[in-house]
């Protein structure tokens, strides 16, 4: 492994494979730095125990201070495309318009985004969810509120060929695909990335990075624990918002970043369970089918999905103790699930403690709790609406979509990246993940995450 390149992009997750693709397709020298290990659709994890395990930072659950929030941060080669279900949507007007507002950046717009939006979905094959094969927890999900009056909409999912018809059940999907159908970055962006001459390094976790006159510098350890150096005239943070948040953390950037770590969001989620007299068998089939399409719901701040969560997450979400718990968890078969996402107006912060311990302070203020309430109520509608015998709220929220800390901003005082993706006092460390966002959006990050990371592919290459 050469020490010098043109480009170092940490992290091989959505953002960073997706800059990766751009800067190697130009011809730069480019090497992507990963803390997790690659699996293949051959050797990836098939069980829930093993997959937290091996697929997470912390064996899965990351919790804020107060422990109501459990955040999921994945620690492999593709991060979030690995272990989520590849939802992807673009952003509308409430969520842009909100951006350029806070930031002062017209190109926020849903005309500025657009072509960003079609690179993006260029190296993917994007499908909506068959409805054809959707499950009775989708079905019953769609019959909710047909008879609500409510509004709801297929999912659209980076997804080719899951042969449902063959009866492939896709909640395994969340600890990786065996048919490869699931369009991840190693299948897509990152596997471009490396054909154009790109280098992948695994396994290696980056403990801090400087900048010097001309250059930056890389400072790292193997899983081994041998130390590594590299050397690059530009660096790409796309670690995610905790992982990139904390490196510049430990590299000493608070001291020039007044707002470091400031500004976190992570659109809470509430799951719902209800149980029925008949199987529901929600682990069945497409894992999702339907989200909410209701524009009273979006202007209440929140959005519901049919969803469900393997034994062990079921386990951890289901009320009781001892024996009332064993009989709750022994109807498993017999339940249907909704996820009530909140758009978080309440930001948290991120910051390391003594010993370089990550803390998430992230609560939820009174108009995000009354935006959960809300989503609550409309769940059970749904589920009284046909035929529950029981609602049963799981236990604690759920940081899926972790965002902020490293905020586009028009100064230093606001916000740690300028308009050109550079860190404020850089003029080589780039940001290219969720931690620009100013503001949660209420939608699915992922294919803004990988327009936003194109188009600074894009302008890097035009610049140089």
């Amino acid at each position: 492994m050469q020490s010098d390149y043109d480009a170092i992009v940490i992290g091989a997750g959505v953002g960073g494979s997706n800059v990766a693709a751009e800067l190697a397709a130009a011809g730069w020298r480019c090497l992507v730095i990963e803390a997790g290990r690659y699996y293949s659709r051959l050797d990836s994890p098939r069980g829930e125990l093993d997959g937290n395990a091996k697929l997470f930072w912390h064996g899965g659950l990351e919790l804020n201070r107060s422990a109501s929030i459990a955040m999921l941060r994945a620690r492999v080669v593709g991060g979030g495309s690995i272990v989520n279900q590849a939802l992807l949507d673009e952003f509308d007007s409430v969520a842009l318009d909100d951006w350029r507002k806070r930031t002062g950046l017209q190109w926020l717009s849903e005309t500025g985004m657009a072509p960003w939006y079609t690179r993006a979905r260029g190296a993917l094959h994007i499908q909506p969810v068959s409805e054809v094969h959707a499950n009775r927890n989708a079905q019953l999900f769609r019959q909710g509120f047909e008879a609500c009056g409510y509004g709801c909409a297929t999912l659209q999912r980076g997804q080719s060929g899951c042969r449902h018809e063959e009866g492939n059940d896709c909640i395994e999907c969340l600890y990786g695909c065996r048919l490869d159908s699931k369009q991840s970055t190693p299948l897509t962006s990152l596997q471009a990335a490396l054909k154009s001459g790109a280098k992948l390094l695994t396994e290696c976790e980056v403990e801090t990075v400087s900048e010097e006159a001309g250059q930056v510098t890389v400072r790292a350890r193997l899983a081994n624990g041998q130390p590594q150096v590299f050397r690059a005239g530009q660096l790409v943070l796309a670690a995610g918002t905790l992982g990139s948040n904390a490196l510049l953390m430990r590299s000493g950037w608070g001291a020039r970043l007044p707002v470091l770590g400031q500004g976190y969001y992570c659109h809470p989620q509430f799951m719902y369970f209800a149980r029925y007299r008949e199987p529901v068998n929600a682990q069945r089939g497409p894992f999702q089918a339907y989200k909410s399409d209701e524009p009273t719901f979006r202007a209440q701040g929140f959005k519901l999905e049919n969803v469900f969560s393997p034994p062990i997450g079921t386990a951890l979400l289901l009320p009781g103790l001892g024996r009332d718990h064993q009989i709750s968890m022994a109807a498993m078969r017999h339940y249907a699930c909704i996820e009530v996402a909140v758009r978080d107006t309440h930001p948290g912060r991120i910051s390391l403690a003594a010993g370089g311990r990550l803390c998430i302070d992230k609560e939820l203020d009174k108009e995000d709790k009354r935006r959960a309430t809300a989503g609550y109520q409309a769940v059970r509608n749904v589920f009284r609406a046909t035929g529950a015998e029981a609602i049963l709220p799981g236990r604690f929220g759920i940081g899926l979509h972790l965002m902020g800390g490293l905020r586009f901003a028009r100064r230093p005082e606001e916000g740690c990246v300028a308009g050109d993706y550079r860190l404020f006092g850089s003029q080589r460390i780039h940001v290219a993940d969720a931690s620009l966002f100013p503001s949660a959006p209420g939608i699915n990050p992922s294919l803004t995450i990988m327009a936003l990371a194109r188009r600074l592919g894009c302008q890097m290459a035009e610049a140089a």
